[in-house]
């Protein structure tokens, strides 16, 4: 008897669990050349035609199209490690690929998936207790400290040449947006800290404006382009005669009256333009559009308009000036005006306008500039300083650090390892495997520079033996073994954190799997597919 559709494929037990292991390994394999310093750079075409180049493995896997739902689920770590903290994308695909290998002989052996994630999870707790002992406060006003712990994530991307210029862009651009509200820092940098790409120029062009950048020019040709100390009024409302909602007829029978229809809309935009100019703003920017009349009215005040301006970019320049957005003319007091901003000026880059609203005095909102060979230079530039942004920002928010190189992982490892032999025996294979998988991360370093890997692992494990040196790790350049205090590579603990929580949980959902159905919902046939009416299985459907 047959319960379940017949179309619908299943992978039960033993099957399924080892083609979820199969999966993982798969997509971990993907990515797992661009971990490190010496890491490869990942060529994708997307649908689109367009090309991405790139070593970030949230960036790789996003491009991706992959059908397996375990491989998808997997591709979702990295996009949530990406959200939250913004580095380790590719090492925490990387450890869950391998957390799913070392089940497999568990498995092979009869243990039971159940006892394996409890083995996972008991580990990942004395892992995170680990990772607490190792952390070491870090001084947030020490930018030397900083600039090379925001190295050590820059170090691995395309701009490891210009990781100085990088580490600085990012640093200025986060304690630029960042503020202390009541006590809790609160660092915006997804709407406050906007990137501007322009092609053309040198990468050693790029700087952080102390103020914003947008690409618009005045509506008007008599407009100033240059006004030092303006003062800025923001608008979100049009500035022009008020059309109605929906359609509207008016009839009029008699010249007259249409000459007074005309002189009504005009009044009302002379209205609207003499409230702006009664606050002698020197600059008006505004959303929406605005009606020639009254540019005509406001050049004639000497006031620079600009107009049609994203909702976002008007927030940011709100933030870099101290303007308030007002949204009607008639509610526009002295305290609106922004006057904040030192210098006003459009100029042209390449064949484009651009305005300039810079030399803030304390700006709470920033543009960085971005300026490179091509677009695809750019768009990476763009992708890895957004990943230096997130590591400052996670620092301000837990500043503690732990070794980088896989020393930290190795550390733990070798706790683990050692543990093991004090766990309950039904757990203690899996809670071993738990370590032993986190040597994969010093194990991918050693692979991507081409060293001799079983003798400097070797060396590595010596070394960290008996719980000594915990900040030894691999230096990712050179293929050998190196203190991290030394060299100066430092990660941020939430990370670090981050990574090995997401790993481990991911790797014990997917283990659990005992069954995998597809094909549950049928395909919506196509009336017009079948013109007779033909049973479906005679036209070999």
């Amino acid at each position: 008897m047959h319960v379940m559709n017949q179309k619908v494929e299943r992978e039960t037990g033993r099957k399924a669990q080892l083609s979820n292991i199969a999966a993982g390994k798969a997509v971990s394999d993907i990515i797992r050349t661009t971990l490190g310093p010496r890491s490869m750079l990942k060529m994708i075409l997307d649908p689109m035609g367009g090309i991405v180049m790139t070593n970030d493995g949230n960036s790789i896997l996003r491009e991706v199209d992959v059908s397996h739902p375990a491989a998808k689920s997997m591709i979702e770590l990295s996009r949530a490690q990406e959200e939250e903290v913004g580095d380790g994308t590719t090492s925490v695909i990387v450890l869950a690929g391998e957390y799913l290998v070392l089940a497999e002989p568990l498995l092979e052996r009869q243990v039971h998936p159940t006892v394996i994630c409890n083995g996972y999870l008991k580990a990942l707790d004395d892992a995170v207790k680990t990772l607490n002992d190792m952390a070491v406060p870090i001084d947030l006003t020490d930018s030397e400290k900083l600039c090379s712990l925001v190295q050590s994530c820059t170090g691995t991307k395309f701009i490891s040449r210009f990781s100085q210029l990088m580490v600085e862009l990012a640093l200025d651009a986060v304690k630029t947006v960042h503020i202390e509200d009541g006590g809790r820092a609160e660092i915006d940098i997804k709407r406050y800290a906007k990137v501007e790409k322009i092609p053309g120029g040198e990468v050693e062009d790029s700087r952080v404006l102390k103020g914003v950048m947008f690409n618009k020019d005045v509506t008007h040709p008599k407009m100033r382009r240059k006004i030092h100390n303006p003062r800025v009024l923001l608008l979100d409302c049009t500035l022009e005669y008020k059309k109605g909602e929906s359609q509207t007829n008016i009839e009029i029978s008699d010249e007259k009256a249409w000459e007074e229809l005309l002189r009504q809309e005009e009044e009302a935009i002379k209205q609207v333009c003499e409230e702006i100019i009664a606050c002698k703003p020197d600059l008006v920017i505004t959303e929406k559009g605005v009606a020639d009349l009254a540019q005509h009215y406001l050049a004639k005040a000497n006031i620079s308009v600009i107009r049609r301006i994203r909702k976002t970019d008007n927030n940011r320049i709100a933030r870099a000036t101290g303007a308030t957005i007002v949204h009607r003319t008639a509610e526009i007091q002295e305290k609106d005006i922004g006057t904040q901003c030192g210098l006003f000026e459009v100029a042209k880059i390449g064949d484009e306008y651009f305005t300039w609203m810079v030399d803030c005095e304390s700006p709470k909102a920033c543009t960085i500039l971005l300026r490179g060979a091509s677009k695809d230079v750019l768009n990476e530039i763009e992708r890895n300083l957004g990943d230096a942004m997130n590591v400052v920002r996670t620092i301000y928010q837990d500043p503690r650090v732990v070794p980088g190189g896989g020393a930290a992982e190795m550390t733990i490892a070798h706790k683990l390892i050692e543990g093991s032999k004090r766990q309950e025996p039904i757990i203690a294979g899996a809670y071993r495997a738990a370590g032993a998988a986190l040597e994969v991360i010093p194990r991918t370093l050693l692979e991507n520079c081409g060293a001799d890997i079983i003798r400097v692992l070797t060396q590595l494990r010596a070394k960290h033996a008996g719980g000594a040196n915990p900040s030894w790790g691999i230096d990712g350049e050179k293929g050998v073994l190196a203190d991290m205090s030394v060299l100066g590579v430092w990660e941020p603990i939430s990370v670090k954190a981050q990574t090995i929580k997401t790993a481990v949980e991911s790797a014990a959902m997917l283990l659990r799997i005992d069954e995998i159905v597809s094909g549950t919902h049928k395909p919506e046939k196509k009336r017009t597919a079948n013109p007779a009416n033909v049973p479906d299985d005679e036209q070999g459907a």
